[in-house]
């Protein structure tokens, strides 16, 4: 019987909750925990990471050995096993399952099966096609010779399909065969060479000229020192190198040895910021009880409320500086790539090389490479967007999560984690300092703080004691015009944006919609241009030529018909950044306009050349989308204007005053950054919503006193616990029936728990890439009673077409 240290706890990549328990083969160690092995899982084989010796299993049960070692060392640390637990159970998520998501793209392995035709079944199934017995998917059989993994993989579930391939298999007319795909990553290794002892005394006289050109070239780049070159290196500056290596290697005045060769994540350099000379009074005291937290190694959730133009960012690098200083790791999280690009540029000109990033824009090769730099300990500081909060980090000593209150944070597929809530259980288990920072915390953390669970830090007053900029609100409906449609853009912002011209300064103008206009309207029949997958209008891109679906992609050309009527007779009705841009350079033709949002930005090169064109004072108006409110410091931004305040404020979420709060406050503070006051318009058909006044008046506290009355009064978060529930699949009527059914059962089984189940309804965006969608919202105070109802109501599910998908602490009720 093999010793109980021979079996092993492993999470598989699958759909199961519960780990599983495989035998290391006979003659081997038992891997690392952290390591990825391949296991088989009914009849098939799956990645599986380890997680440490299991017990000895019941006498009697036959464990399986895993098949293949895939690391020979870990891709997380051991101390990362309880963090993913935790998850697991929280978001009610498999264990298997979150680990993949923690892990870089292309590393799970996986068998697949192919269906291939025989010559018998060839030539006996070539009889068959055209008959009414035949299935429609045989011709394409026939012409390809084969069926391809995903295909076959539906065919077996399809009970008709499934007698006809049982039928052919066993007949020798098919032939399964398994294979495995994926884990498609992997790190790059490059020959390199390095100056022996020998090689770094006299040159040998007997040299060849190749070998001494070589040899003369490899000191200069290695500094006179032992110091490991990449062969390319050489190879590109001398084309002899290559061959010469060779031979010098063989007289022992080099050693070549295969070294990591790491992809650049880097690209085009990034905008550097200098170290300021002094810092403030605030930020010397915030960072002294940083330092504090940070020296006694205990856990430390703190709430940095900094006014924007306070020095945050500051703040963090000296933290960041301390925490290395006392031998620990750092983690900073931003909530949008193009943040990560802002702080990058800070975080490098401090850390340089020991700077590491993690984020979904770069490619499966660097995400791995930056990865195994930072396992290895290599990289000391992590800078990331949501996902970073996995980097393989065995003791993080200070994680900065910088615009905590943001949105983003929250994963909306997969696993639905939030990145924010992650940061703060991360540090808790490594006993480090959390540190949340935001000019407008998220309610639940500023309500936190209130309660002692976090400990505030506040920053009151900006750098150099700038004052925050003016603001005005123009009520849109009092502004007559000709259509009877409020104006785009008011006299008002209209003469601003002329004097701010006039003056050789910049203006902002937001707007968070993208696109030239919200819709395509038949004038025939009054129909607008819809996704054919998707309950929603296409938006217009006059630019491309194109409409577009926003959320599945699909695109039709913006010369299309009516699908209702045939009518060539459409007009765009709405507005978004592209026409704002279009409008403004018709307004002020000799103005340097550039437009900020996803349309313009495909990658991070065209991200920062925008960027860069801004501090370099080549730009005059900047029009963008949410993508110019966070984070950036523009000091020659005098003016900015709010094209339309209201947009975000009647979406059917609870959310909406606060975000709505939030994103007008961020855009606001990037006005008066630098040595002139600042100026900010805001548009609105509802000014007086106590959103938008108190974010006029930077009056955060009474905006957090009057939205929590409304909370406290419907049980809505911080003061309830919520979880969404969310039914999909391509029949309607399925749908609607599975969440029905579910709806009941959760009325019967939430008796006596003080839970409260509302709905089922369809989701607001009833329809997304051809799948409909209902949803079901329990609301407790008990987090443990929610969850339990949660486990039962999807343990009692039976398999169907009809996905669910359980969303703790949901952020997006859309």
């Amino acid at each position: 019987m093999p010793s109980t240290n021979n079996y092993l706890e492993v999470a598989v990549a699958a759909p199961i909750h519960q780990s599983l328990t495989y035998l290391v083969p006979p003659g081997q160690p038992p891997p690392k925990t952290g390591c990825r092995v391949l296991v088989p899982l009914g009849q098939r084989q799956v990645t599986g990471y380890v997680l440490g010796p299991a017990a000895s299993p019941d006498p009697g049960l036959k464990i399986k050995k895993y098949s293949e070692l895939l690391d020979r060392e870990p891709l997380f640390p051991a101390a990362m096993v309880a963090f993913f637990r935790w998850i697991a159970d929280y978001y009610q998520h498999p264990l298997g399952e979150v680990i993949k998501t923690a892990l870089p793209a292309g590393t799970t392995t996986s068998s697949t099966r192919r269906l291939l035709l025989t010559a018998a079944g060839a030539e006996n199934l070539a009889k068959l096609a055209g008959s009414p017995a035949a299935p429609a998917w045989l011709g394409d059989l026939l012409a390809r010779g084969e069926i391809p993994p995903g295909a076959t993989r539906k065919l077996m579930r399809d009970r008709a399909a499934r007698r006809h391939l049982d039928l052919w298999r066993g007949a020798g007319w098919l032939e399964l065969v398994e294979e495995l795909a994926g884990d498609q990553v992997r790190a790059r290794q490059v020959t390199c060479a390095t100056l022996t002892p020998t090689g770094l005394a006299d040159l040998p006289k007997d040299l060849k000229k190749s070998e001494l050109k070589t040899l003369t070239l490899l000191r200069e780049l290695a500094g006179g020192q032992a110091v490991p070159i990449p062969r390319p290196h050489l190879a590109k500056a001398y084309s002899g190198a290559r061959a010469a290596l060779t031979s010098l290697a063989v007289r022992g005045l080099v050693e070549l040895s295969e070294l990591p060769l790491y992809r650049d994540p880097f690209g085009e350099p990034p905008l550097i910021f200098p170290e300021p000379a002094q810092l403030t009074e605030e930020q010397i005291a915030v960072l002294a009880e940083i330092a504090a937290a940070l020296t006694s190694g205990k856990f430390s959730p703190m709430l940095l409320h900094g006014v924007t133009g306070c020095g945050k960012t500051e703040v963090y690098l000296r933290a960041a500086k301390k925490c290395l200083g006392l031998g620990r790791p750092v983690l900073v999280l931003v909530p949008e790539i193009a943040l990560t690009t802002q702080l990058e540029g800070h975080f490098l000109a401090r850390f340089g090389s020991e700077v590491a990033l993690l984020h979904s824009g770069l490619t499966p090769g660097e995400r791995f490479d930056q990865w195994q730099r930072i396992v290895s300990g290599q990289a000391r500081v992590v800078i990331g967007a949501r996902s970073a909060v996995f980097a393989p980090l065995a003791a993080p000593g200070l994680i900065i999560v910088d615009e905590e209150h943001d949105t983003s944070y929250k994963q909306e597929d997969g696993l639905r984690y939030q990145a924010r809530d992650l940061a703060v259980l991360r540090a808790s288990l490594a006993g480090g300092v959390v540190l949340l920072g935001s000019a407008t915390p998220s309610l639940v953390s500023y309500q936190h703080a209130l309660n002692g669970k976090y400990r505030r830090l506040a920053m009151t007053r900006r750098v150099a004691d700038q004052a925050m900029p003016m603001v005005e609100v123009l009520d849109l409906r009092k502004i007559k015009t000709v259509s009877g449609r409020p104006p785009l853009f008011s006299r008002e912002l209209t003469v601003a944006l002329k004097e701010t011209l006039a003056a050789g300064d910049q203006s902002l103008v937001f707007l968070n919609r993208r696109g030239y206009a919200g819709l395509m309207l038949c004038r025939t029949c009054g129909q607008a241009v819809r996704c054919p997958s998707c309950a929603i209008s296409l938006t217009l891109h006059q630019g491309r030529g194109e409409l577009l679906c926003h959320y599945c992609g699909h695109t039709v050309n913006s010369r299309t018909l009516c699908s209702q009527c045939q009518s060539t007779d459409l007009i765009p009705i709405g507005f978004g950044t592209e026409r704002l841009e279009s409008e403004l350079k018709a307004m002020f033709p000799a103005a340097r306009i550039a437009r900020l949002d996803r349309d313009t930005t495909g990658n991070r090169q065209e991200f920062l050349e925008i960027l860069r064109a801004v501090h370099e004072r080549k730009v005059d108006i900047l029009v963008g989308t949410q993508m110019i409110t966070k984070g950036h410091h523009f000091p020659h931004v005098t003016l900015v204007g709010v094209v339309w305040a209201d947009a975000s404020l009647n979406l059917p979420d609870f959310r909406a005053g606060e975000r709505t709060f939030q994103l007008l406050s961020q855009v606001t503070g990037r006005a008066g950054r630098g040595e002139k006051p600042g100026r900010v318009i805001i548009q609105a058909l509802n000014p007086d919503h106590y959103a938008i006044a108190t974010a006029r008046d930077h009056d955060y506290q009474a905006f957090f006193e009057q939205e929590m009355a409304l909370r406290r009064e419907l049980k809505f978060p911080p003061f309830g616990l919520l979880v969404n529930l969310r039914f999909d699949g391509v029949d309607e009527l399925l749908v609607r029936r599975a969440a029905e059914q579910t709806g009941v059962q959760a009325n019967r089984l939430s008796r006596g728990r003080k839970i409260a189940v509302l709905g089922p309804a369809p989701a607001p965006l009833s329809r997304l890439q051809g799948r409909y969608r209902w949803q079901l919202l329990l609301k407790g105070e008990n987090r443990a009673d929610l969850h339990a109802l949660c486990r039962q109501l999807s343990s009692e599910r039976e398999p169907g077409p009809v996905k669910l998908t359980v969303d703790v602490d949901p952020e997006n009720m859309l």
